[in-house]
């Protein structure tokens, strides 16, 4: 009988080792899978006039970075054209990363002006932003908002940030729903009331005695304007979320 329960807890231990293993084999499969990243939002984020490809290209080559941010959306035509529809299909494609980040900023469109567009801002637009993060939740993805980038238009040398009442809403948001919020409003008004109107306005899609059109305007960016916000963005993440800090190219931080 001893010799039996010997062979008994002999099995049961090399059972247990080799369950182990297996374990330990999983957890390094989970960990060895890269992050994606998708980003959605406007103009200021988009592939021609944003920082949402600078943003992108800071990411290791592992790291997948889609940037699905369009020019002239708001928190409601987004969706409503159905270009939130295909965020939804990424995420339910999801068993090749770890984590699917979705960088989720509106504002500029939402302001009152045209209405296939704009938002009310009391009522409206904080309902857009949380349902986009419940929808992000339940397809297994984390969200994480972003307030919208300041405009750099001043008056009498001091910078006018007219988008201060809905980054406030975004961070209520963000707050009641308990998810990472990146301050982009806030860190980018601050680094353009800094440098002052006329460095300011080298950061445009077309700075000042390079516009070949009549596109210059204080909103837009450029290569400078661009490569300088994905920077921020890039330390903004790096700080609020500890585990994308790894997946960046420490000398593309540079340029």
């Amino acid at each position: 009988m001893r010799i039996a329960g010997f062979k008994i807890c002999k099995i049961l231990l090399l059972a247990a080792a080799l369950v182990a293993q297996l374990t330990g084999q999983c957890v390094q499969a989970a960990e060895a899978k890269p992050i994606r990243v998708i980003l959605v939002g406007d103009s200021t984020m988009n592939t021609k006039t944003g920082y949402g490809d600078a943003l992108c290209a800071r990411f290791k080559p592992d790291v997948k970075c889609i940037n699905l941010a369009k020019g002239g959306r708001s928190s409601k035509s987004f969706r409503a054209e159905g270009l939130w529809d295909n965020v939804q299909t990424l995420l339910k494609e999801r068993e090749a990363y770890a984590t699917t980040y979705v960088l989720i900023q509106f504002g500029h469109n939402d302001q009152p002006g045209k209405a296939e567009r704009s938002t009310d801002l009391a009522t409206e637009f904080p309902v857009n932003i949380a349902r986009y993060v419940d929808e992000v939740k339940a397809l297994g993805g984390t969200p994480v908002l972003v307030t919208p980038l300041t405009r750099r238009s001043f008056k009498d040398g001091v910078l006018k940030n007219d988008l201060i009442p809905w980054a406030e809403a975004i961070r209520l948001v963000a707050k009641n729903k308990f998810v990472q919020l990146i301050d982009l409003n806030v860190k980018s008004a601050e680094a353009v009331a800094a440098m002052g109107t006329i460095e300011a306005d080298t950061l445009a899609e077309e700075p000042p005695g390079q516009s070949t059109s009549s596109r210059f305007d204080h909103t837009h960016l450029g290569p400078k304007g661009a490569s300088l916000f994905a920077n921020m963005m890039a330390q903004m993440l790096s700080n609020a979320i500890p585990e994308m800090a790894a997946n960046f190219e420490q000398e593309k931080l540079k340029s």
